[in-house]
């Protein structure tokens, strides 16, 4: 059996599990869950996270330095940036207008005692001047991961220069590279076990209530995601990259499986990036660069989130938000994505810097509390789907020859 089909068999049960503790036997599901669905899931995602960094720098590395000329390293950066900004932004267009249409906060709507303090956000100037780092190790410390891309790229860009001198350097990197992918590989076995607690988890704590009470903005942003996976990457992908949308989807697909089990495309950014290469022949310089950028500044899933979330909050509140205000939240939704860790959770943060924007109680981000893990996953799943359709965009643009070959789901899943 493949890996693909162990993790989809460990997330049905953990639906089916999830669903009978949650109707049938609530009074025992925070012990089975403390002690059985949340180590599962845990220890899963720990375990890829420990990677995590490890991978950006030398994927990075890798990527930059396999571009040796400055010229087409500028260029395939403004290319990506290009279409991350671009695409956040008709995602945020996409969700504010299908919130104004359905108007999922037209309804009775009250606060149920639920609380959420949101981290104070930086100014986004001080995000952009703190992007090199003083002190490197601090920064993969800590886990600032537009300081660790800043310093991988600085350093791939030195040994792109420094050229054959640097020859047993880049060799050690790709040592170090192939160490890393097996070991992403043997973590993968343990993917349906976790898969299963995450999910299990997700779905035993949500009360039907909870869940029907906020069945309409559900809808509204799962309705946005699957328009925009649909009408903006397949876009992407067939105009841009010369590829069929489906038979993408469907190589791309054991990513986003990952990406949907633990609401993390920074965990989910070896798989993704393995995936991207093996099945769609993507280099390893142009996937070792765009993805492991995308996964810190590129969230059109989380901005689709905010987008009518906002929209949501204004309505139950009969606030109305002028066109000024519509656009101060596309723009500081779009700015807000950068520097942000693609770890789960980190969206509603995120929105509570949007509401400042606009007036709206940051209290009110209890009424999305509910369902918010559950729309997590499948918005992470888009977020990593938009990493790889730039960079089939970004290869293709370049001149690479990309081919579709046979999954081989062991590998890539």
């Amino acid at each position: 059996m493949s890996l693909t089909r162990k993790i989809l068999y460990g997330m049905g049960l953990g639906i089916i599990v999830g669903l009978i503790f949650n109707l049938a036997l609530p009074g025992v599901f925070e012990t089975v869950n403390s002690y059985v669905f949340v180590p599962l899931g845990k220890i899963f995602v720990n375990l890829i996270k420990m990677l995590v960094v490890p991978i950006v720098i030398v994927s990075l590395i890798l990527g930059t330095a396999g571009i040796s000329d400055p010229k087409k390293l500028g260029r395939i950066g403004g290319k990506t940036i290009s279409f991350f900004l671009v695409t956040t932004a008709i995602a945020l267009v996409l969700a504010i207008g299908m919130a104004l249409l359905v108007q999922p906060g037209s309804g009775s709507f009250q606060l149920d005692g639920a609380s959420f303090e949101a981290a104070e956000a930086p100014p986004v100037i001080e995000t952009l001047l703190n992007i090199i780092p003083a002190n490197p190790l601090g920064a993969m410390v800590e886990g600032s991961m537009l300081q660790v891309i800043a310093f991988s790229i600085i350093i791939g860009f030195g040994i792109a220069r420094v050229g054959e001198k640097a020859s047993g350097l880049i060799k050690l990197v790709e040592q170090a590279n192939d160490v890393l992918m097996y070991l992403v590989q043997a973590i993968m076995k343990f993917a349906p076990y976790g898969a299963f607690g995450l999910i299990a988890t997700a779905i035993g704590s949500q009360g039907l209530e909870a869940i029907t009470a906020m069945g309409k903005y559900m809808f509204v942003v799962l309705f946005v995601l699957l328009l925009h996976l649909v009408i903006t990457y397949g876009s992407a992908v067939s105009l841009l990259g010369k590829l069929n949308p489906i038979k993408f989807i469907k190589e791309f697909s054991p990513a986003m499986i990952v990406a949907f089990s633990t609401s993390s495309s920074a965990a989910t950014l070896p798989i993704s990036m393995k995936t991207l290469q093996n099945n769609l022949k993507v280099s390893k310089s142009v996937s070792g660069f765009v993805q492991p950028l995308g996964a810190t500044i590129n969230m059109d899933g989380t901005a689709i989130m905010q987008g009518v979330a906002t929209i949501f909050i204004a309505q139950v509140y009969g606030a109305e938000l002028g066109l000024g205000q519509l656009l101060t939240v596309i723009l500081t939704a779009t700015l807000a994505s950068i520097g942000t860790a693609g770890v789960p959770g980190v969206g509603l943060i995120m929105l509570s810097m949007v509401l400042t924007s606009v007036g709206l109680p940051v209290e009110a981000i209890a009424l999305v509390l509910g369902v918010d893990r559950l729309l997590d996953m499948c918005r992470t799943a888009v977020n990593i789907t938009g990493d790889a359709a730039c960079a089939v965009y970004v290869a293709r643009s370049e001149g690479e020859t990309l081919e579709e070959v046979e999954i081989d789901e062991n590998v890539t899943a």
